[in-house]
């Protein structure tokens, strides 16, 4: 069908506008989707800016495999220049040696068969090298490689040692920070393993976990979900003081041993009778009968959003493979369930890691400081490429609650179940627990948490130890040792 024309007034021809209309629409659409293609090449360029280490870390991404031919992988120093892991190479091959071999097992970790702990978070660092181009045009022509940067940590060698002999043959987990800055100082999980061999042992760990259910390569620090038993009682406490204006002062409870509600029985530890007990006797003892009783009487929301504030079912602040404490109570909870989870027991489970962490901001004011392991990052002639400052997460809790909280864990140590960690060198202050975890009230988790000294706490420490017994019997004294170290340097 032929396209029909017209002519105007003054006999010039008029063509369809149908053509023009289109050729516009065509060219606006050219410009959309240019603007969408540049807008998808600027996203691409902030996200690759952004996430370069992560990218970098992929296990798929080849230029690791460049990087690792081109550069030596640099050296792991703790926060005295100690080496805990090198690159020792004979000048065909090389060989990564960790001189402390399983002292730093978990914390420093491996890599080879995948890479953990500080061998991952730093690897980009560590693959990288960032020596003047000259010395790398040098190298280049010589054939040798570039000398990888170097990470020092803020870990230290003598109290990861004084950890490590103390926590002795137990399945056991210890983290020592510095609660002011976040520094962590030591971290130690056993069963642990010689890096030097992980190629060697891989299979043998592998069958082990399949078979016996063992689990050496799991740092139990911040991968061990446990029952926090009566260090939970810290939490509890904060509930009741934010419930009552942060005073406990009119608080009574006269213990009999054992607290009934319903049909649910709870026994004090070992059938202790305390007696007549204020606040701070109760907590110093750890009386189950007493938070029992506490327990069941406070707002079950209120304790809910207390746990949220306290990073239960939140992602934590660590940069190192971790587990989540997740534990839900709200008006739901039954009385049941909520007499278990006032004293730590039923579904409440939590790392050390994440305890520790909840202790330091206790022992900072209620203010949490980020938990750091990586103190700078030098390139191998020393020139800074990286410093990590210390960073705030966040208040966790009021400087009053903290004040009231601290009082109490002092109470503990003086005249309850810590005493085995009293001394005249310092004024600690802690919150031990005896957890159950298969139902049989003989056996029990040994837990231990605290800081050191009360009125300026520098440290905080952090143990379990699986199935031995009580916190006040076995966790406290390992934890007296470890601050006995730390004040005598």
């Amino acid at each position: 069908m032929k396209t029909k024309m017209r002519k105007t007034k003054n006999n010039t021809t008029k063509y369809p506008r149908k053509k023009s209309t289109r050729n516009r629409e065509i060219i606006l659409l050219s410009f959309v989707f240019t603007g969408i293609f540049l807008a998808m090449i600027g996203y691409l360029c902030v996200y690759v800016r952004d996430n370069e280490q992560e990218l970098l870390n992929n296990s798929y991404n080849a230029r690791q495999a460049i990087l690792a031919s081109e550069n030596t992988r640099g050296t792991i120093y703790d926060r005295n220049g100690d080496k805990l892991a090198y690159t020792e190479s004979n000048g065909e091959t090389e060989e990564r040696v960790y001189p402390y071999a399983n002292l730093f097992s978990h914390i420093v970790g491996f890599s080879t068969k995948g890479k953990t702990g500080i061998e991952s978070l730093s690897n980009y660092y560590l693959i990288n090298s960032d020596i003047p181009l000259s010395e790398k045009v040098e190298n280049d022509l010589a054939q040798r490689k570039n000398p990888g940067n170097e990470v020092h940590t803020t870990l230290d060698a003598n109290l990861q040692q004084v950890v490590y002999d103390s926590l002795g043959i137990y399945k056991s987990a210890c983290v020592v920070t510095n609660v002011k800055t976040g520094e962590v100082l030591a971290m130690v999980s056993k069963p642990d393993f010689d890096p030097n061999t992980i190629v060697q042992d891989w299979d043998k760990f592998v069958e082990e976990e399949q078979t016996k259910n063992s689990s050496v390569l799991l740092n139990r620090v911040t991968q061990g979900l446990y029952p926090p038993g009566s260090t939970f009682k810290m939490i509890t406490s904060l509930q009741y003081i934010r419930e009552h204006n942060t005073s406990v002062d009119d608080y009574h409870f006269n213990c009999n041993g054992r607290f009934t509600h319903g049909n649910t029985s709870i026994q004090c530890y070992h059938g202790a009778n305390h007696g007549s007990e204020d606040f701070y006797k109760a907590f110093a003892k750890s009386c189950n009968s007493a938070f029992s009783s506490i327990g069941v009487g406070l707002d079950r929301n209120a304790y809910g959003n207390t746990l949220n504030e306290l990073l239960f079912n939140k992602e934590l602040p660590l940069d190192i493979i971790y587990s989540k404490s997740i534990l839900d109570v709200d008006d739901s909870v039954s009385d049941d369930d909520m007499i278990q989870i006032s004293i730590g027991q039923g579904k409440a489970q939590i790392t050390p890691m994440h305890m520790n962490m909840i202790t330091c901001a206790i022992a900072n004011d209620g203010l949490l400081m980020k938990p750091r392991f990586i103190d700078r990052v030098l390139s191998a002639n020393g020139s800074i490429i990286k410093i990590y400052d210390n960073e705030e997460y966040g208040r966790l809790l009021t400087a009053e609650e903290s004040d009231v909280l601290t009082q109490l864990m002092v109470g503990v140590v003086n005249e309850g179940t810590a005493t085995k960690l009293k001394t005249d060198a310092y004024q600690a202050a802690g919150k031990t627990g005896s957890a159950e975890y298969n139902g049989v009230k003989e056996d029990s988790h040994a837990w231990f948490t605290g800081f050191a000294p009360a009125d300026d706490p520098e440290i905080a420490v952090t143990i379990i130890i699986e199935g031995i017994g009580s916190g006040g019997d076995y966790a406290a004294p390992i934890a007296k040792r470890i601050f006995d170290a730390y004040f005598a340097e």
